[in-house]
């Protein structure tokens, strides 16, 4: 799964349409925007539709906010 769109964001918390890289199945879940969330949590999510998880080639997002900063 990869980050289609923010739908809503307040501080680090946000809500996100995620789209499969394999099927194109779009779905709308939570999200956190520090690193962890971006290179591990992400890349690991199963896709409800096909159960595929991203693959070797997934590119991770940057935070929008440095880590050290408090938002």
């Amino acid at each position: 799964m990869h980050i289609k769109k923010i739908v809503s964001r307040h501080r680090r918390d946000f809500i996100a349409n995620y789209e499969c890289e394999h099927c194109g199945f779009e779905v709308e879940r939570p999200g956190y925007d520090d690193l962890n969330f971006h290179q591990n949590i992400i890349p690991i999510m199963e896709c409800p539709y096909c159960k595929k998880r991203a693959g070797e080639d997934y590119r991770a997002l940057e935070p929008r906010y440095p880590e050290d900063m408090q938002v």
